[in-house]
Formats: C-alpha cells, structure tokens, sequence
C-alpha cells in the first residue's frame, strides 16, 4: 500500500514549469517602448523648415545693399557745376536746365546754349561729355563784339566754332551800350532721343539749374552775371538780356506742355 502514493509526488513539479511563461512575456514588455524612444530623435528634423525661412528672409534683404539705379536729385541750391552734380550722384533726372558757354579765345564772341530736358532714362560720361538718353530743347544766345569783321554774315553760315543754327530774323536783338550785339533766339531748337554736353575747356562752363520755384528768376541773374562780369557787357543791358533769356525759356521750354 505505501508503494501506491509515488506518482502523486510528481504532479507539483509540473505546475511550476508553466508558471514560469508568463513573466517571460512580462520581460518583453519593456522592448515594447522602443517606438517611443523615436519620437524624440524625429523632433530635431522638423527645425529644418525653420532654417529655410531664415535663408529667404537673407535673400529679401540683398535688394536693399544694391546702390540706387539713378542718382538722387537735390534742391538745395538753384545750380551746381554739371560734371560735379554728376559725380555725386546729384543730377536731376525728372526736370532741369544746363547752361553751357563757348567763349572765343581771341575775342569777346560768345555763344550761350541753354538745354531744357525732362524723363531721362540714363546718363552716362563718354570721352567728350556726358550724354543723355531723353530728347531735349536747346535754345541759342550769341554775343557779337562791335569789332567783329563779318558782322553782316548770317549767324548759320559762319565758320565753325562761330556759327549757330539761326539766321538774324529768328533771334532777338539787344545792342548794348558798348555797341556789342546780343542775339537771342525766339525758339529752341528740337532733339530727339538722346543729346550730348560737352565738357568745359579752359574758362567755358557747364552748369546745371535744378526745376524750384525760383528757377527762372535764377536763370536770370546768372545770364546778366555772366554777361556782365565774364564777357564786359554794361550791367543794365546784361540784366535785360538775362530777363530776356528767362523769359523765352519760360514761354517755349518750360515743362507745362511737351515735357510734362
């Protein structure tokens, strides 16, 4: 009878050997976090778009280092030298005036041109001047000393240096008291496209009168100093001549009309 209990001994060392999967799988749980662990590492990628924005706000700024396409106009003064205004970037490029002389080197003959302009798309300096892209009016004053030989002579037909595109019925006379003639053209004449200035030599100028209120007035008093001063002309028939001059731009060069 004691022989019979044996195999009952054997049925507890079964259950054990089970009890043990279970907290295998308990172990497996932990590997379960791995995805998780992942999410961090993807976080640091979405700054990349950041970093884009960053590179086309630096493009957005690049236009504004670029110099300006065309210089800055100014109007603290009614004129400065041509050349120099162009240098420091302080040509006008909606409206002006230049005024240029061509003084004789053995005489009092002079010739004045006055250039009205308006809407220039470019300036440039070329080996005798500076041109400028736009068209323009170019009205003509000539101071005849009383000792000129060829006095008769149609202004249009003198020799080279002498000559302006007019005859005696297009221009005004003002005879001064020194008996010299200053003739003054009734109307400017036309170009189109593009004009050149020349550059000054030896005692000529260029200069150019920027489009204030006083404009006029200022071309005047220029004309009747220049007249008076640099070319001998008595100063009351120099101021006459200056008014005459300022008026004539006035009434056929202002910007009112062709060039507005």
């Amino acid at each position: 009878m004691a022989t019979a209990k044996k195999p009952a001994a054997k049925k507890p060392a079964a259950k054990a050997a089970p009890a043990k999967k279970p907290a295998a799988k308990a172990a497996a749980k932990p590997a379960a976090k791995k995805p998780a662990a992942k999410k961090p590492a993807a976080k640091p990628a979405a700054k990349k778009p950041a970093a884009k924005t960053a590179a086309k706000t630096a493009t957005v700024k690049k236009p504004a280092n670029k110099p300006p396409a065309k210089p800055v106009e100014t109007s603290d003064v009614p004129y400065r030298n041509l050349f120099d205004a162009y240098s420091a970037g302080k040509l006008p490029f909606a409206e002006g005036y230049i005024v240029s002389s061509f003084f004789s080197e053995s005489s009092a003959y002079s010739i004045y041109e006055v250039v009205s302009y308006a809407g220039v798309k470019e300036i440039f300096l070329t080996e005798t001047g500076l041109q400028f892209v736009t068209g323009g009016k170019k009205l003509y004053i000539l101071l005849e000393p009383d000792t000129y030989p060829i006095k008769y002579q149609e202004p249009v037909s003198r020799a080279e240096g002498e000559k302006i595109p007019k005859r005696f019925n297009e221009l005004e006379l003002i005879v001064a008291k020194n008996q010299s003639k200053i003739y003054v053209a009734k109307e400017p004449n036309e170009s189109y496209g593009s004009f050149t200035v020349l550059k000054p030599q030896g005692q000529n100028f260029a200069v150019v009168f920027y489009q204030l209120p006083q404009v006029y007035k200022s071309l005047a008093l220029f004309f009747k100093d220049s007249l008076n001063k640099q070319r001998k002309i008595p100063e009351s028939d120099a101021r006459r001549a200056g008014e005459l001059i300022a008026t004539i731009c006035h009434k056929t060069m202002s910007f009112e009309g062709l060039y507005k």
